[in-house]
């Protein structure tokens, strides 16, 4: 993306600024410290999505910025192994926050595995999952997945999802292999050629390019189900009900760090570098490039984190069109609309 671009992104994303100063409630657990001088700081242990890649790099810069401290948290940040695995761990309080992709969460809330969380706001607008795969594989459109060998974390979006982008994208779900794989590896996986494709985001591409050496190709779940939100950010409902005013400085602080992580990529790429050793900076700020435009996409506002009754609603219905969901959710199941921010 060019830096002109950056700017543009940047401006459609200005408006968080307002809405975090809007956020902070005046509730006891506020007293904590938002100006740091009042008690000690409130630790925090905060998931990533998957791994340490481009795409999370602004809890790091949350934290590199000071922007949690300003909020009045200590956070420790470990690498999160997908939806299936920030799900329990935030639930069972091993972390009190962390984003997973909603139709992830929709799927396991609707298939009655775990219900002790809720969704506070939006990281991403659009769902960013996909099949990826290289050039030479011989996929090109879905129907191609037939007969290949796809590798995943278990629990994962993209591999708890596809059931259903087969049967929307007409593929035969039965005729492709899954194998399971680890967050932090699969694209080696994919390199070695012992895989056909990965689950991932369409974000990831390139890293898929610097780590296999090859032009990527992907198959995008939104291609299909345009309807669908990307990721979320999580807490268990327990620290939702009890706190809910730290829950909003926590989220406030964190989005904060995602608008200044599109609006200065590079820096941020670098941010992630000092604290991730694996980190290529080239491949993670064009990460954060490609995802500015699933964070503020048009049409869905001009503030980010917001989350839609209606579209999740719509996202539901989608689920349950294609039977993935044994158990009805509502859209207020899974996400706190006091809570998460507003348009």
């Amino acid at each position: 993306m060019s830096r002109l671009a950056r700017t543009v992104a940047a401006t459609a994303l200005a408006t968080v600024l307002t809405l975090v100063a809007g956020c902070d409630g005046s509730g006891s657990d506020t007293a904590s410290g938002a100006n740091g001088t009042a008690a000690e700081k409130e630790k925090v242990t905060y998931l990533t999505s998957f791994g340490n890649f481009g795409r999370d790099a602004y809890a790091w810069v949350a934290k590199d910025k000071g922007f949690f401290e300003e909020a009045g948290f200590d956070v420790e940040i470990k690498p999160g192994q997908g939806t299936g695995g920030v799900i329990p761990a935030v639930a069972s309080g091993r972390a009190q926050f962390g984003p997973i992709d909603l139709t992830g969460g929709l799927l396991q809330m609707g298939s009655g595995r775990t219900k002790d969380f809720v969704a506070v706001a939006a990281i991403q607008q659009r769902t960013m999952a996909a099949i990826a795969t290289t050039e030479g594989k011989g996929i090109a459109v879905p129907k191609d997945l037939e007969g290949k060998r796809l590798a995943d974390t278990p629990g994962s979006v993209v591999r708890s999802l596809f059931p259903t982008y087969a049967r929307m994208a007409g593929v035969d779900a039965g005729e492709v292999t899954w194998v399971n794989g680890d967050a932090q590896t699969l694209m080696g996986t994919l390199a070695s050629g012992s895989v056909d494709g990965i689950g991932q985001f369409v974000v990831g591409k390139p890293t898929i390019e610097a780590v296999t050496g090859k032009k990527a190709v992907l198959l995008p779940y939104g291609d299909v189900m345009p309807d669908l939100y990307g990721n979320v950010l999580i807490t268990s409902t327990k620290i939702a009900e009890q706190k809910p005013e730290m829950v909003k400085r926590f989220a406030a602080a964190l989005l904060k760090g995602l608008e200044y992580s599109l609006a200065h990529s590079e820096e941020a790429a670098e941010i992630l570098g000092r604290n991730v050793d694996a980190t290529n900076p080239a491949a993670a700020a064009a990460e954060l490039d490609l995802m500015a435009a699933y964070v503020a996409p048009g049409g869905s506002g001009s503030t980010i984190g917001t989350l839609d009754a209606g579209r999740v609603a719509k996202s539901i219905a989608i689920l349950r069109e294609a039977d993935a969901l044994p158990q009805n959710v509502t859209p207020e199941q899974i996400i706190d609309f006091d809570l998460a921010p507003k348009a």
